[in-house]
């Protein structure tokens, strides 16, 4: 499985993937995450890159361990709102970065999003 690119350190990656999923609730408020060693085979990584991975949600207060039952996604909804508020931010800069480096007029690119969100192709 060729999931992960050379460029950023795994660990970063697999964070970005678990925030996406958070942000998106694909992981629920509240839901038991798979344990390290099954995430690791899913992920075909070493099991220390997906607990560094994990704990450093955990510092952001992403998740919350508990010694005996495992690693929970947080059920602060308003720090859930934040990070896909955050991501949904960091998406918009990246495409406004790629279409102002081609010289698109802004009226161009929001008549394009308009049309793609509408189902158009343009």
């Amino acid at each position: 499985m060729d999931l992960f690119q050379n460029t950023t350190p795994i660990y970063i990656q697999i964070m970005a993937l678990l925030k996406k999923q958070i942000a998106t609730q694909v992981l629920s408020p509240g839901q038991l995450l798979d344990p390290v060693r099954e995430m690791a085979m899913t992920y075909q990584v070493n099991p220390n890159t997906v607990q560094r991975a994990l704990s450093e949600l955990e510092r952001e207060g992403l998740l919350r361990s508990e010694r005996t039952a495992g690693r929970f996604v947080t059920e602060d909804v308003a720090l859930i709102q934040a990070l896909h508020q955050t991501l949904f931010n960091d998406a918009t800069t990246v495409y406004i970065e790629a279409v102002t480096a081609l010289h698109i007029d802004k009226d161009s690119v929001i008549t394009a999003v308009k049309d793609r969100l509408k189902g158009e192709n343009t």
